[in-house]
């Protein structure tokens, strides 16, 4: 059975964003469910995994609180709980993974491992959906913040990551391309 393309993406994705930017959570210790490490290491493993993908959407399912950074990887749960669904609940839980993803933006607009999370996602998604209204904008951020590295608050390792995902996935023009490769590691 041939997957959707969003769900191919969604594996090639992972490990690319596997530590995307240091991200200090509130809520979150260094050894929480919820610590960007873990939830890293969740998502790479169920980008690769229908078994990872459970245990990541189970992890994340029952939070309910306001961490910008977790809710960002909760909507990620869902979006990858979609790819493993049967086709009659696919929509739903990319359509919750959406909300998800409003509600992580609006509690941290400049975030850009949220806005990573979002985009390639919805850069993935089918646009017969209606679910990629965010990827112009979302682009653009990422685009920004990586031709201002190192002052663009990402890390080195993020900064490879985004350079690398938005070149390599053709998200920029060859003019954009040989600016970001012009662009050295702080």
């Amino acid at each position: 059975m041939k997957k959707p393309l969003f769900c191919l993406a969604l594996a090639l994705a992972a490990p690319a964003l596997a530590c995307p930017v240091q991200a200090i959570s509130p809520f979150a210790s260094p050894m929480s469910a919820y610590s960007p490490a873990n939830l890293r290491r969740h998502y790479e493993q169920a980008a690769a995994s229908k078994e990872a993908g459970e245990k990541f959407y189970d992890l994340l399912h029952g939070y309910a609180a306001q961490d910008a950074l977790v809710l960002g990887y909760k909507a990620a749960s869902e979006a990858i709980k979609a790819r493993d669904a049967s086709m009659l609940n696919k929509l739903t839980y990319v359509q919750q993974a959406a909300r998800t993803f409003e509600q992580a933006v609006s509690l941290d607009p400049k975030n850009a491992e949220i806005r990573f999370l979002r985009f390639s996602v919805e850069s993935n998604l089918p646009p017969f959906l209606g679910l990629s209204k965010h990827v112009d904008e979302d682009k653009a951020f990422l685009l920004d913040a990586a031709l201002q590295h190192p002052r663009s608050g990402l890390d080195d390792e993020a900064f490879r990551t985004v350079r690398g995902f938005l070149v390599g996935r053709g998200h920029v023009s060859d003019a954009q391309a040989q600016q970001l490769a012009q662009v050295k590691g702080s």
